[in-house]
Order: structure tokens, then C-alpha cells, then sequence
């Protein structure tokens, strides 16, 4: 399987792994098929730009590589901005995955999203187009 230099590099010295004390919001989630999880904090202000994103994530390489990217990706962005960072951007900044790792990037979408989500349950903010999360990734194929 060939992985790119990108894909690589996030995968040996990932950025933003940990936890946090207080976040604006946490997301986990899963993949009941191939056994990753994946959990997103998010630290986000009054304005809604988010500050800080961390990142602990059980799974392969391209999971730990999509991880680290979409954190990098959402960090200094409004929570609209945030929404943006789909799957196929977080693949493109790695300069592409395998095709029987692109689930990882979808992971990562949603660990986001669902982070988003529970910020807004939290807040009472709404993010436009925002949508209730899943748990279990599966499902979105189904």
C-alpha cells in the first residue's frame, strides 16, 4: 500500500494528540468495520473561532495521519469554516490515501462535526448545516 511523504510524516510526528481539561467540545467516533475510534477536542471562543484542536485516536496509520491533519486544518477557523474541512480536504492536504483507507478521512470528518455538535449542545449555538452526528461511520453507507 502506498502512502504519501504527507501521510507519513503525520502518521510518525502527529499534531495536537492529547486530551483537554475543559473543551468547548469533545467528539468521538467510530468505526464498528475496521475497530478505529477516533475523539476530537475542540477549544472554542466567545466569537466561535476555534483555538486549539486535540486529537486521540485508536487505529491504523491513516487514521492517526487523518487525525492530525483535520486538527491542523480547523485550528484558527470559525466553527462555519470547520464545516468545511470535509473528508476530501483532509485527504487532498495529505496529498491523497490509499482507496481502502479513505474511510479514515471520513472519521475524522465526523469526529469534528460530532466535537461541533456537543459545542453547540452545550452553548445553545446553532452552525448552519451542521448535522447530528453518527457513532458508528458505518451507518453513513447504509
Amino acid at each position: 500500500m502506498e502512502y504519501s511523504a504527507k501521510v507519513m510524516e503525520h502518521f510518525m510526528n502527529p499534531r495536537n494528540v492529547g486530551e483537554m481539561e475543559k473543551p468547548s467540545g469533545v467528539g468521538t467516533v467510530g468505526n464498528a468495520k475496521c475497530g478505529d475510534i477516533m475523539k476530537v477536542y475542540l477549544d472554542i471562543d466567545k466569537d466561535g473561532v476555534i483555538h486549539d484542536a486535540k486529537f486521540k485516536t485508536f487505529g491504523c496509520g491513516a487514521a492517526v495521519a487523518t487525525s492530525s491533519m483535520a486538527t491542523e486544518l480547523v485550528k484558527g477557523k470559525t466553527v462555519n469554516e470547520a464545516l468545511e474541512v470535509t473528508n476530501k480536504a483532509v485527504m487532498e492536504a495529505l496529498d491523497g490515501l490509499p482507496p481502502v483507507k479513505v474511510h479514515c478521512s471520513c472519521l475524522a470528518e465526523e469526529a469534528i462535526h460530532a466535537a461541533l455538535w456537543d459545542y453547540c449542545e452545550k452553548t445553545g449555538r446553532k452552525i448552519e448545516g451542521l448535522k447530528k452526528p453518527v457513532n458508528d461511520i458505518d451507518e453513513l453507507h447504509h
